[in-house]
């Protein structure tokens, strides 16, 4: 027997949809910034993560989940001169 939402209630997703640097990502649901990060290969401590137009610390990445519809851009910091 098959799970099924009680009527009324929409069916969880196992994916979920966020704008990704301007572009659009179709993802595995509950991933974290940690995860999303690791994903596309950056290194986390040379980066910024801009989720929803507010700064995530890096010490929340790993427990910051993202959701369907959220903005994420991902900031290359580099700083000297």
């Amino acid at each position: 027997m098959g799970l099924r939402p009680e009527p009324g209630r929409p069916a969880m997703s196992a994916e979920i949809s966020i704008e990704l640097d301007g572009y659009t990502e179709v993802l595995p649901a509950g991933l974290s910034i940690a995860q999303l990060v690791e994903r596309f290969g950056a290194q986390q401590n040379d980066l910024l993560v801009d989720l929803n137009g507010r700064f995530v610390h890096p010490d929340h990445y790993a427990s910051t989940k993202l959701s369907d519809g959220d903005r994420v851009e991902l900031i290359l910091a580099a700083f000297g001169g």
